[in-house]
């Protein structure tokens, strides 16, 4: 089987990184392993790889601290794998620039299905960026003419309603935190109103959506933010 990519695994649990460097592997990956916060610079240094997989609980150091390292010098996709399951520690993760998070225990097919996405998206970065048009089952999104349509019916959206759009879809598949929502779309640079999301969120929602109990776009993690649904 070719090999699809390089992924590094930070985990000082041996029998955790030993299944997932075997499940990878099966799966055409190259996988390299490391036990501590400093052996993971160092392989990542030395072998570059397409994706991180990172534990938080380290010997060495703190997961979160050896992320904000990364994010200092490089943005490849790192997807935690961690044991800490309280709403807080996710946020945080995914407010230093973690991509992902995946909490333990878990299936190989969960993991794989977010490496692919990680994969997808990294891909979209390095060409020529998303499509004019974004098509998804009833939704079509023209973004050089800024029309929204639900089964070929355009739909108006304000202003702050359109870029919360277009920002979940350009980060389809990746947990948004409310704080990294009130950068992006309000240009908070401080503050946990998550209040302002919630509700142009609602709004979004009832305009774009079939059944806003059960949305088929715009997924809710629960304390954390939203995803916008990856097909």
């Amino acid at each position: 089987m070719d090999e699809k990519g390089k992924i590094l695994i930070i985990e000082d649990d041996k029998y955790i990184s030993g299944f997932i460097a075997v499940s990878l592997k099966k799966n055409g990956y190259l996988a390299y392993v490391a036990e501590t916060g400093a052996q993971g610079l160092f392989l990542y240094s030395n072998h570059h790889p397409d994706i991180i997989l990172l534990d938080l609980g380290l010997p060495d150091m703190d997961g979160i601290d050896l992320l904000k390292e990364f994010r200092t010098f490089s943005q490849v996709p790192i997807i935690v794998v961690s044991a800490r399951a309280h709403e807080q520690e996710k946020v945080s993760a995914l407010d230093q620039g973690a991509d992902d998070y995946l909490t333990k225990p878990f299936f190989m097919g969960e993991l794989l299905a977010r490496i692919r996405v990680s994969e997808r998206k990294k891909n979209q970065v390095a060409g020529q960026g998303p499509e004019p048009i974004f098509q998804s089952d009833w939704l079509s999104v023209d973004f050089e003419k800024r029309r929204v349509s639900i089964e070929g019916e355009e739909v108006h959206l304000t202003p702050i309603e359109y870029k919360l759009l277009t920002t979940l879809i350009h980060h389809q598949g990746k947990v948004l935190t409310h704080l990294f929502l009130l950068r992006e779309v309000w240009g908070y640079e401080e503050g946990s109103d998550t209040k302002t999301v919630r509700v142009f969120m609602a709004n979004l929602r009832r305009k774009i959506e079939k059944d806003t109990m059960k949305p088929r776009f715009i997924l809710t993690e629960v304390g954390v933010g939203y995803r916008f649904a990856d097909d």
